[in-house]
């Protein structure tokens, strides 16, 4: 996967931009000045970020796979450690499709019904492959969302959840709290071996 270089991000132009940043020459930004992105986050081939007012915020160890997208005016939030798997959809916007409304952006807002809201994943968060998350969504710590599911309804934190519409199926395991614990120390016992000695 060929990426951009480290002159090729700052000259995007993001709200903020960390270390160890891997993005694809074949992903697609928007409104890079709404866009804030953290250390250690890795964005694939042919994903889509369309910041709108809210922006878009991604925290640390963070992996957006190929061919997701984030769109829409509402704020959208991936915390620590999340990971969207392939083709995943998080919707900030939507059309009102009930036909109260006329619907796309080509018709005057006066004619349409846009639902603005914005969308929250938490720390450990992980989204499967082709699933869909709408807007004004939760999805709290450690939820796992199965593949080619349609979350519709907020996500209680550490549940398994799945299906069309989504529901929580069972408990997920604590043990990556530990992990992420255990992940730290070596993390920082590793950085303080970088630092030059004066």
């Amino acid at each position: 996967m060929p990426q951009l270089s480290g002159d090729e991000l700052n000259k995007m132009g993001f709200a903020g931009l960390g270390e160890n940043v891997l993005i694809s020459d074949r992903a697609s930004f928007y409104n890079c000045k709404a866009i804030t992105i953290g250390d250690n986050v890795r964005i694939d081939d042919f994903c889509v970020l369309s910041a709108g007012v809210g922006g878009i915020n991604i925290g640390s160890f963070v992996h957006i796979a190929v061919g997701t997208t984030l769109i829409g005016a509402g704020k959208i939030t991936l915390s620590d450690f999340s990971n969207l798997s392939s083709r995943v959809s998080i919707y900030s916007s939507s059309d009102d499709y009930s036909g109260v409304t006329m619907t796309n952006p080509m018709v005057p807002n006066k004619y349409t019904g846009v639902l603005h809201a914005d969308v929250f994943l938490g720390k450990h968060v992980i989204v499967g492959s082709g699933s869909v998350i709408l807007p004004g969504l939760t999805l709290e710590e450690g939820v796992a969302v199965g593949a080619l599911s349609l979350v519709r309804c907020d996500c209680k934190a550490f549940g398994i959840y799945a299906g069309n519409p989504a529901r929580r199926m069972k408990e997920r395991k604590r043990n990556l709290l530990k992990l992420e614990e255990l992940f730290w120390a070596d993390f920082k016992a590793e950085a303080a071996v970088d630092v030059p000695q004066k």
